[in-house]
């Protein structure tokens, strides 16, 4: 399986609750056109001074999407560069509550 983490912190007139309603509304609309197979939950990071090394980053939140493989997450970014409709609308709805995203993708071996 194919896998990107998103890291953000959202921006301050956004709701937990509303954000992940909209991430839920993402999900679902990839996985009905077979461009996904998962949206993990919404996290909250957890400082712990063992467990958590990364000073470099200040995100306070992240999900994960899991594919099938690269070839189904480059099929689904291709579908999101067409800004045709309803897709645009659904991930421009998440895309614009989160602040300094990072993106971080890998394969299972």
């Amino acid at each position: 399986m194919f896998h990107m983490l998103s890291c953000f912190n959202l921006d301050a007139d956004t709701g937990v609750p509303e954000f992940k309603s909209r991430v839920k509304a993402l999900g679902d609309h990839l996985k009905k056109s077979d461009l996904l197979l998962s949206v993990g939950a919404l996290g909250k990071r957890q400082r712990h001074p063992v467990m958590d090394t990364d000073k470099e980053r200040n995100h306070e939140y992240f999900f994960v999407m899991s594919f099938r493989d690269r070839r189904q997450c480059d099929q689904a970014v291709a579908e999101m560069y067409k800004t045709e409709q309803p897709l645009d609308e659904i991930h421009k709805a998440v895309y614009a509550n989160i602040v300094d995203p990072v993106f971080i993708c890998w394969e299972d071996v």
